[in-house]
Order: structure tokens, then C-alpha cells, then sequence
């Protein structure tokens, strides 16, 4: 058996210098995503020499003197062609300091989608703007995407600064007016850095052009920002993945629910919850990779047994009887819409929330969001792709579901059409923005639910 304090004493001094921070880059079309990825893989020496001499090879044949680096990320075909970014890509590097899960994402408007996807797993974001420009309304576009998906930490580039002349005015402007909007909606923490990725001014090193600037560059701060590992200080929520019952000769009683701790700390000994049924039980053992130990702790993989012989199956929740989530069938949430064909009031959906999928019905759709100003349009009767806005969706049955506000994990879930699996809007349950921020709410009406 293991201590009950010490890997966990040991766990979370790991996490105070962890090494590996998931971020997603965002800005509007020609701002430099995809230069300033390319310039960050090829000066932290992550890009393979074969990589290379391709992306070499590519800029000789279009007459470039230098190689393109945005090449390193914009692999279709039509990217390249159009030189813009359209699918979220995931790029994988390491430092010596830290590894990294980075989503590049698009610019364009008609991609608000991808930039959701890209940036509903991350822990910081980097937002591009080209100093040319300032804040356009794109920007404040994407500051509002990782507002609404409670991004902790949010790095405004501010690219292309050898097109202005290394100017402090022209960043200090533009830093001003957008932590201003940023604060606004609730965003916690804002880094602004003046850089020019194609030249590699305060990417990787610092710039030589811009010694008014004494802050870290990008790499240095996607370094040493505190990656939000929240996960094991909330509620314990363990979704239930698989019933293991080997029934074999030497574990003939053996009856085990396996899944991934979604956040907190489960230990030996503690009292807990069986949702939806509300049966209770004791953790009688937990087994992590092969061995037997007394407490575990998000985001571990985990079989958990219990002390009494109660009904669990896959999609049932185990939380501490002490710390239940709240459970109701009638969800309101935001969502973000995916699909090509729209979400309508009176839609029949799936709803799938960690492992467990139920039926449901969209009862209403009370407004949708204008990320340009924040204001709500009221009853727009669907929603389309790209479309954010806010839904009112009852479930055949209850959910064990966190205000997103308070976990990301337990607190998103998916809606899918039944009829071919097809997904169509990905949801946040409870308010939009942090408390104070964002449009008014709007009013909930009386209806009644068909189910």
C-alpha cells in the first residue's frame, strides 16, 4: 500500500513545476498564427531535419528567399493554397522545461467553430494581432471564445512590430485597449508581448530591436505560466467507463468500475454516491496500475471497488456522498454550434456527458450571442454553425451535471443527432461569462417538459 499523504504531497510538487501545458493560438486572417507556430517549433530545435528541408523545398519553389515557416503548421492542401489556416492544427514539442499540446486555430469568422474545439482543453491562449491593425473585431471575437470557455491565462502577441518600427506607443495602445475588453468579460490573466514572429523578435530570444520591452518572451512564458491543474482541488467525479467481472478462478468475486478520475481526490475508506440511483456505498479498494493503493486523484485512470454490492453501471457517476453534483433533467446552458444543419427549438437529441448518453429534447432557445458587442439576440428560433447562444434542453433522464464555471470537465457535454451520430453543438452548462461580465441574461420562462 502507498502513504495517504505522501505521493499526493509528491503529486501536487510536480504540478507546481509540471511539464506539460495544453495552449491554442487564435487571431484573424494574415495576422502570422501559423508563422509564429512555425518559428516556435524551428527555434526550440522541435522541427525534424526532414520537416525542414520540405517546408525549404515548398518556399524555394514559390521564389521565397528564407523558408516559409507557416508551412510547418497549414498542412491541407487548401491552406497552403490560400495561405490561410482552416483546420485546428495540433502540434507536439518539448523544451527542457516543459512539454506542449498546442492547437493552432483559425482566423476566419466561418471557423469560430474550430477555435471552440482547439481551445476548449487548453490552459492558455495566445491571441495574435497585427500592429498594423490594433484590436479588430475578430479579436475581440476570439477574447470572448476564451472568456466563454474560461481560459485561465490569455497572451496577446502583438505581431509584426518591425512593421511599425519597434514602436512602444503602438503596443502599449493596443495592449491597453484589449486587456481593458478582456478584463471586461472575466478573462483572469492577460500577458501582452510585442513580437515579430517571421524575424523571431521575443518568440524564442529577445529581441535586440526592442530593449523598452523587459518582459519574458512567448517560449519563456508558455515556460513558467502555472498550468491550471484545478482538477485535483474540485469535487471528486468519477464517470464509470466499465464494469470489470473477470469471475476467473482467482478472482471469482472480484467486481471493479474503471474510469478516469475527472477531477478531485477519491481515497480508501471514504463515503460515496452512486449517480443518478443515489445508492451509497464505501470505497473498499482502489486499484492503479496493477497495484492496490490507498487514494487516487485526477486525471488517473483507476478501477474503484466497493464495499457493498450495489447496481453500477458505465455512464453512472461515483462522487463523495459529501460533495454531490447537482441533479436535475432540466439543463441550461450556452453551446456552441458545430454542424452544418442548425439546432431548432423541439429538436430531438442525444446529450453525452462523460460517459453517460441520454435523450433529450431542445425546449427552447432564448437567445443568441453577437460576439462582436456581447449583445443577445433574442429567440432566434436556431442556431447555425458558428452560431454560440443559449438553450434550455430537457433530458429523459437526470444528469449529474457541474456548473461549467466550476469544472470544465464534468461541466461540458456534447448534443449529437440520434439519427446518424452526427455532433452537433458542444455545451457548457450554467452562465456564460464569469460573474459581472458578458450581455445580461436573459429571463427563463415558465413552460412545462414533455418528458
Amino acid at each position: 500500500m502507498t502513504s495517504t499523504t505522501e505521493p499526493y504531497a509528491e503529486f501536487a510538487e510536480r504540478l507546481a513545476t509540471t511539464t506539460l501545458l495544453r495552449f491554442a493560438t487564435a487571431g484573424s486572417v494574415d495576422d502570422g498564427k501559423s508563422t509564429l507556430v512555425g518559428r516556435l517549433l524551428h527555434d526550440s530545435k522541435s522541427v525534424l531535419t526532414d520537416q525542414l528541408e520540405a517546408v525549404e523545398r515548398v518556399s524555394l519553389s514559390r521564389g521565397q528567399d528564407t523558408p516559409d515557416l507557416a508551412l510547418l503548421t497549414d498542412g491541407l492542401r487548401a491552406e497552403r493554397e490560400q495561405g490561410i489556416t482552416i483546420d485546428v492544427a495540433y502540434r507536439y514539442f518539448a523544451t527542457p522545461r516543459r512539454r506542449f499540446i498546442l492547437a493552432d486555430t483559425p482566423g476566419h469568422v466561418q471557423y469560430t467553430r474550430n477555435m471552440v474545439t482547439g481551445a476548449s482543453t487548453a490552459e492558455l491562449a495566445v491571441v495574435l494581432v497585427d500592429a498594423r491593425n490594433g484590436v479588430v473585431e475578430q479579436t475581440r471575437r476570439h477574447a470572448a471564445v476564451a472568456a466563454l470557455l474560461r481560459v485561465p491565462h490569455v497572451v496577446l502577441a502583438v505581431n509584426k512590430m518591425d512593421l511599425v518600427g519597434y514602436a512602444e506607443p503602438v503596443f502599449t495602445a493596443i495592449a491597453e485597449e484589449f486587456t481593458a475588453y478582456a478584463a471586461s468579460l472575466g478573462v483572469p490573466e492577460i500577458t501582452a508581448i510585442p513580437i515579430s514572429a517571421l524575424a523571431g523578435d521575443n518568440v524564442v530570444e529577445p529581441s535586440a530591436h526592442m530593449d523598452w520591452y523587459v518582459g519574458l518572451t512567448v517560449l519563456e512564458h508558455l515556460e513558467t505560466v502555472p498550468a491550471s491543474h484545478d482538477l485535483a482541488h474540485c469535487p471528486a467525479r468519477f464517470p464509470v467507463q466499465y464494469v470489470i467481472r473477470p469471475q476467473s478462478a482467482s478472482h471469482p468475486d472480484y467486481r471493479g468500475y474503471a474510469g478516469q478520475i475527472s477531477s478531485g481526490v477519491l481515497r480508501v475508506g471514504e463515503a460515496v454516491t452512486v449517480l443518478p440511483s443515489g445508492r451509497t456505498s464505501v470505497i473498499e479498494g482502489i486499484d492503479a496500475l496493477g497495484e492496490s493503493v490507498d487514494i487516487a486523484w485526477a486525471p488517473q485512470s483507476v478501477t474503484l471497488r466497493l464495499a457493498d454490492d450495489v447496481d453500477v453501471s458505465r455512464g453512472d457517476l461515483i462522487a463523495p456522498s459529501a460533495q454531490l453534483p447537482p441533479s436535475t433533467q432540466d439543463v441550461e446552458a450556452t453551446v456552441c454550434h458545430v454542424a452544418d444543419r442548425p439546432l431548432t427549438v423541439g429538436q430531438r437529441v442525444l446529450l453525452k456527458h462523460t460517459t453517460r448518453t441520454v435523450k433529450a429534447i431542445v425546449k427552447d432557445i432564448p437567445s443568441r450571442l453577437t460576439l462582436d458587442d456581447l449583445s443577445q439576440h433574442p429567440a432566434p428560433g436556431q442556431l447555425v454553425a458558428n452560431d454560440i447562444g443559449r438553450v434550455r434542453i430537457r433530458t429523459a433522464e437526470p444528469l449529474a451535471l457541474d456548473p461549467y464555471a466550476e469544472s470544465r470537465r464534468t461541466g461540458s457535454f456534447l448534443l449529437i443527432d440520434p439519427a446518424d451520430g452526427t455532433t452537433l453543438s458542444a455545451g457548457m452548462a450554467g452562465d456564460a461569462f464569469a460573474e459581472g461580465a458578458g450581455a445580461a441574461a436573459v429571463p427563463a420562462d415558465e413552460e412545462g417538459w414533455d418528458f
